[in-house]
């Protein structure tokens, strides 16, 4: 841990605050239907929403806002099946790459529908153009307008009252993708196409190699890939290693605005949040408990990468650097970025749900990789992918106010809208998907000879392989412990049920609770009510956040990277 380290970590978490109020507001401006002052948008829009057919002035309640939600995902996701099965007879496929097989082209499509972008195979040796462009890279923005969606709709919940309606979704995805994330990716691949990412529909090149043997260099549209990947909260690279190739992330500089891309949207839509609710105080609440969590991540992080492995010591090597391995674990790390840069970018990754790594996740030492398993196990709240992040804090806010009101014996109230017992059993549903699907899951694949053949490694490294991959598939994350075989059928097949149970079965409680609160009428504010906009109750979400992931995800932590980190300490 170095002085310039702190430094990157600062100026990273600096550049972020600037950002959120900002772009916040301007989200608020969007989605609750100002931007329509400006003539020329107003006209735009029109003409779109007749042009599809939609009548934007008609609302929808919960349940025809949720059904039109899953009829258009599901529509993605068949779209994306037939590109990925029929790429070897359709256009712009210069390597001639032939149809993906169904099991594999099944997970594909759940994997970037669901926001995940879990990919079972090499982008540059798989994939043609088309594929990238017109499946990964839709679908990045269709997924992260779908999570945008159910936050403001939820949103709406908390800010109106005796309504029957939260909005109309068809509405929500377009203003999501037109005003939000186009205009920002066309920034960000700009950004990147300046610092050397290409973008380009020539096929691939070849050169000379210092032996005098050719090889071929995939390239391709990289930088308009790299842009949505990293604001939608997708994650999906275009070539294998992700943002570890150069071609993705070439330079210190990209590393970090790659960092703030990730986290940007998930971080402004706290005041969003606040600026709809009128009140930007509970906005600063929510995104001020995001912001400890992820600091608490990164301290454990950093300190395991930095200290390095403790074999090194054990062996009798480095003892006199007195660490335990000098210059820290650089292990499955790119020198260019180095110990803080590559545990920054993974604790950023999978606290954001993104997935996108610039490490080798499975290559760093057991605290350090368990740590990055807890921020996806706990629910995507660390500032979370677009909107998931802020819908899912906010049902862990449900759940605080109903322990302290229940501490105190007072019907608990968040926002003026008293939480009873409707709500809490849909929080609680909702919470709960993540962990009975993780578990379940991960201890069928830890028994059948299907699930430990893919293990490249047995014990507790190995457990906590299979464990990572449900976790990061079930928390829409899509990064992995690179060590898991996941191209065989019972993979492509299990993994693919666990990101449709992360992603759907969060849905319709989400938007049943945002029903339920839009129709409450509004309870004036007492002496018993709960403040919701400092520190204390910043401290009773993050410690709700901690007591439940620590309960529910424990004994498997236990299992395998805990048992892994002290058993190291321990041999020789």
């Amino acid at each position: 841990m170095t002085w310039h380290g702190f430094l990157l970590i600062a100026v990273f978490l600096l550049l972020l605050a600037l950002t959120v109020r900002p772009l916040g507001g301007y989200m608020a401006w969007i989605f609750t239907g100002r931007h329509a002052s400006i003539r020329f948008l107003e006209y735009f829009e029109r003409a779109l929403f007749r042009l599809a057919g939609i009548d934007p002035s008609t609302e929808q309640n919960w349940f025809d806002y949720a059904v039109a939600l899953l009829i258009f995902n599901l529509t993605g996701m068949i779209l994306l099946f037939a590109i990925l099965t029929l790429q070897g007879v359709m256009p712009l496929n210069p390597q001639h790459f032939g149809a993906m097989a169904p099991d594999l082209a099944l997970n594909t499509a759940v994997s970037f529908v669901t926001n995940t972008s879990w990919q079972a195979y090499a982008g540059e040796t798989t994939l043609s153009y088309l594929s990238q462009m017109a499946g990964i890279t839709v679908q990045s923005f269709l997924s992260a307008a779908t999570g945008m969606a159910m936050a403001i709709a939820m949103v709406r919940g908390f800010a109106r009252h005796s309504a029957e309606t939260i909005g109309n979704a068809w509405v929500d995805l377009t203003r999501a993708t037109l005003y939000v994330l186009l205009p920002l990716s066309i920034i960000g691949a700009l950004f990147f196409a300046w610092q050397g990412v290409p973008q380009t529909l020539g096929g691939p090149v070849t050169a000379a190699a210092l032996e005098g043997a050719q090889q071929t260099i995939s390239r391709g549209p990289v930088a308009s890939q790299e842009a949505i990947k990293l604001l939608s909260g997708d994650g999906g690279g275009f070539f294998n290693a992700n943002s570890a190739h150069p071609y993705e992330n070439p330079t210190a500089l990209t590393n970090l605005f790659e960092m703030l891309l990730i986290f940007l949207i998930g971080a402004a839509l706290t005041n969003t949040f606040g600026r709809m609710v009128r009140d930007e105080r509970q906005g600063w609440s929510l995104l001020g408990a995001m912001i400890v969590l992820f600091v608490l991540g990164l301290g454990v992080v950093y300190s395991a990468e930095a200290s390095g492995n403790p074999h090194f010591a054990r062996l009798g090597i480095d003892q006199a650097a007195g660490t335990l391995q000098a210059g820290g674990n650089m292990e499955g790390k790119e020198v260019r970025f180095g110990i803080t840069g590559s545990a920054l970018f993974a604790n950023v990754t999978t606290a954001s749900s993104d997935g996108a790594v610039n490490a080798m996740h499975d290559s760093f030492t057991p605290l350090g990789g368990g740590m990055v398993m807890a921020n996806m196990m706990m629910d995507e709240v660390i500032v979370g992918a677009p909107g998931s992040g802020l819908f899912g804090m906010l049902l862990f806010a449900l759940v605080a106010v109903f322990i302290a009101g229940l501490m105190v014996g007072r019907t608990p109230e968040y926002l003026g809208k008293k939480i009873q017992s409707a709500e809490m059993k849909m929080a609680v549903l909702a919470l709960l998907v993540v962990p009975a699907t993780v578990l379940i899951l991960t201890s069928v694949a830890a028994v059948l000879p299907a699930g430990l053949a893919g293990l490249a490694n047995m014990g507790p490294h190995g457990f906590s392989e299979l464990l990572y991959a449900y976790t990061s598939s079930a928390a829409t994350n899509g990064s992995a412990f690179a060590g898991l075989n996941a191209n065989t059928i019972f993979f492509n097949l299990t993994l693919a049920l666990a990101m449709l149970c992360g992603r759907f079965l969060v849905i319709i409680p989400v938007l049943a609770i945002a029903g339920s609160l839009a129709a409450k009428k509004k309870v004036p504010v007492s002496v018993g009510t709960l403040p919701t906009d400092g520190m204390q109750f910043v401290f009773l979400i993050v410690s709700t956040v901690l007591i439940l992931g620590a309960l529910t995800f424990f004994p498997a932590l236990a299992l395998g990277p805990l048992a892994e980190h002290y058993s190291a300490h321990q041999l020789y």
